[in-house]
């Protein structure tokens, strides 16, 4: 009754691994019960989660192959295209975001157009854009740009606007830090550059008032939703940020985070029941209004909220 902060799992968002082709199911070995899953299974995992409750998910594409232009984030019939029509057909109850990066599509694994091993801002947008675009002409209810170029925000803005989806949200991965804690992700997301790190366009773990920055230029590009990533080492940004504005604010409990939980059960170190509470109290006890987790499944199915 004198609980000061209480966890709605209604806030919480479930990430998902798409893979091209059919019946394909991988599990990911850093991230116990989390698979990459072709289109067919996804779902059929979804349908699952909808009984569960679970209606709000993010989805990463994996695409077969990869290009210096990033070619498979803005095709029609790329994967994550095809399953946003797929989705939208049979399970039109499901709220939908979708990832907006290019590593995922890049030979190279980083975020942006590279030339002579230099990470290229400016051009990276139109890529960018054209991605927004295509997930929603796809069917996204919402994009959620996490490449933290310069600009980006208002670049998608302006496409989507003139595209005749000016009224489609943008969550931004506006406060993007360059972390550790990210390993497990690039594991399910073949996603790691290929050369040197993403530090230069990720932020410094060391700076929070930067972060303050970055999210009050998303805001005046565009950003409908500003996000925190990661949770646990950067609640003191998450609260920072609560207090500066008043846009609904997303913290992402990453990948790392949830292999550790899992490591400690597994370990007989910790509790998972007791562990994923504190956790999930404590990103929003610190201001965050959703948070997307990897343990928003296992939340769901043994009703820890």
């Amino acid at each position: 009754m004198v609980a000061e902060t209480v966890v709605d799992r209604k806030k919480l968002i479930m990430p998902h691994f798409i893979l091209e082709g059919e019946r394909l199911r991988e599990q990911i070995m850093s991230m116990p019960g989390i698979s990459r899953v072709s289109s067919d299974n996804l779902l059929r995992d979804l349908e699952s989660d909808y009984k569960l409750g679970i209606d709000k998910i993010l989805l990463f594409g994996i695409p077969d192959t990869k290009d210096e232009e990033a070619s498979g984030a803005y095709d029609r019939n790329g994967v994550v295209q095809l399953a946003l029509r797929e989705i939208k057909k049979h399970l039109p109850g499901i709220l939908v975001i979708t990832d907006v990066c290019l590593c995922e599509y890049m030979s190279h694994g980083h975020c942006g157009v590279v030339d002579n091993g230099e990470i290229l801002n400016d051009p990276s947008l139109e890529l960018l854009a054209r991605t927004a675009l295509s997930h929603a002409e796809s069917g996204a209810d919402m994009v959620a740009p996490s490449d933290m170029m310069d600009g980006r925000v208002r670049a998608i803005r302006d496409r989507l606007d003139a595209g005749g989806f000016d009224d489609l949200p943008i969550l931004s991965y506006s406060a993007k830090y360059a972390s550790a804690f990210y390993g497990p992700f690039r594991e399910a997301a073949g996603s790691a550059p290929q050369f040197g790190d993403r530090s230069t366009y990720q932020m410094d773990c060391r700076n929070a008032i930067e972060a303050g920055k970055e999210v009050l230029l998303d805001i005046e590009e565009g950003a409908d939703i500003v996000m925190v990533k990661p949770a646990l080492s950067y609640l003191d940004v998450i609260y920072r940020i609560r207090n500066l504005v008043d846009v609904p604010l997303c913290a992402y409990n990453v990948s790392g985070e949830y292999a550790m939980v899992k490591a400690m059960a597994k370990l007989g170190y910790g509790d998972e029941e007791r562990l994923v509470k504190e956790i999930m109290n404590s990103i929003f006890r610190a201001g965050a209004d959703m948070v997307i987790s990897y343990h928003t499944r296992d939340i769901y199915r043994n009703s820890w909220f």
